[in-house]
């Protein structure tokens, strides 16, 4: 995928959801991963030709694995003229060595979305973009159908009354495999997870079952994500299509 491409999806979503006003001040949140990453590429780009002007922060919470350098991003970001910060945290320490979690995914994320939204408050600004893309969403929907018996999948745009901040998800009409190919093709400098249940979440569980839907049964994918757009769900925007 050419960043010409990467755009093209992150307008159509920014402007069918309204994710982006006069003068907001949006935080990229950056893992390190191809996502993060990717999105940052996105939003940076967008910023250069969109008619409402924006700034753009990027933040990354270091879980306190001892391997993760996130010094390539750093640089990336300088080059990107990107303000950047890095907030040290002792998450990994608490879930695997303090408190021994078996399942440490959901509070992981919730003690790494606490910490990145406190830091993205107190750098000013009033907005967060998450890297989410199609397959996360689809894969959201199909762990809300299997293990809570809802249908359910996280929001377009969403408003933290407690934060006071928008919670907003650029990526969310592009593919995985797109997101692949943008990271190859602009060789991305991806720092690898180092977390020691990768790969072996419930996530994982739906993103194979994902894979193997739609190839048993070509399209398939697409049409989920088409039922999740147009299934009224809780909570989600009105979505506005624009016609260029």
């Amino acid at each position: 995928m050419k960043l010409q491409q990467l755009l093209s999806y992150t307008r159509k979503a920014v402007d069918e959801y309204t994710m982006i006003e006069e003068g907001d001040h949006i935080a990229v949140g950056i893992s390190g991963g191809k996502d993060s990453l990717t999105l940052l590429y996105a939003m940076h780009g967008l910023r250069r030709f969109y008619p409402k002007s924006f700034q753009l922060s990027a933040v990354t919470v270091d879980l306190g694995y001892s391997e993760c350098d996130f010094t390539p991003v750093t640089e990336l970001c300088q080059e990107l003229g990107v303000p950047y910060q890095i907030v040290r945290t002792d998450i990994a320490r608490i879930l695997f060595e303090e408190r021994k979690e078996s399942n440490p995914c959901s509070l992981c994320a919730k003690m790494r979305k606490g910490a990145l939204n406190q830091a993205v408050k107190e750098m000013g600004c009033n907005k967060v973009a998450y890297a989410h893309h199609k397959d996360d969403i689809i894969e959201t929907m199909l762990l809300s159908l299997l293990f809570e018996g809802r249908f359910y999948s996280f929001s377009p745009r969403s408003y933290l009354d407690r934060m006071e901040l928008t919670v907003i998800r650029p990526m969310m009409f592009v593919d995985e495999a797109d997101v692949i190919g943008f990271r190859n093709k602009y060789r991305l400098p991806v720092v690898t997870s180092r977390c020691p249940i990768d790969g072996y979440t419930k996530r994982q569980y739906a993103k194979e079952l994902t894979a193997q839907l739609n190839r048993e049964h070509p399209g398939a994918k697409q049409r989920m994500f088409t039922a999740i757009l147009n299934g009224n769900i809780q909570g989600w925007p009105e979505r506005i299509p624009h016609i260029r």
